[in-house]
């Protein structure tokens, strides 16, 4: 644990310095739970990441995020696959004769 003289180096994003000011006050919290100057809040707001709730909630989170990825990706391979369809009948109606602007007129019908 760093001394309170220890600089850190500048974190070089807004996420790094978040997690930066989070580390100093869980540094702070660690000091005061050690000497007995803790507050009821902090012992309590540990023990609440310690149980077994919390564990189950941070895992339903994981998965909700794997979920939406998942979503993600499907959504980009639909997308992709219509272009190689639109591509491909594209293709096999230049081969067949047919012009764009005849292959509408059936469409339609």
């Amino acid at each position: 644990m760093p001394s309170d003289n220890t600089r850190r180096r500048p974190a070089t994003t807004p996420e790094a310095r978040e997690q930066q000011l989070i580390a100093l006050a869980v540094d702070e919290v660690e000091k005061r739970m050690r000497s007995g100057r803790a507050s009821a809040q902090e012992y309590v707001h540990f023990l609440k990441l310690a149980s077994s709730r919390e564990a189950l909630e941070q895992e339903k989170i994981r998965h909700e995020n794997l979920l939406k990825e998942a979503q993600i990706e499907q959504m980009a391979s639909n997308a992709r696959l219509e272009t190689v369809y639109a591509e491909a009948l594209e293709a096999m109606r230049r081969y067949s004769g047919q012009t764009h602007e005849t292959s509408d007129f059936h469409d339609d019908y």
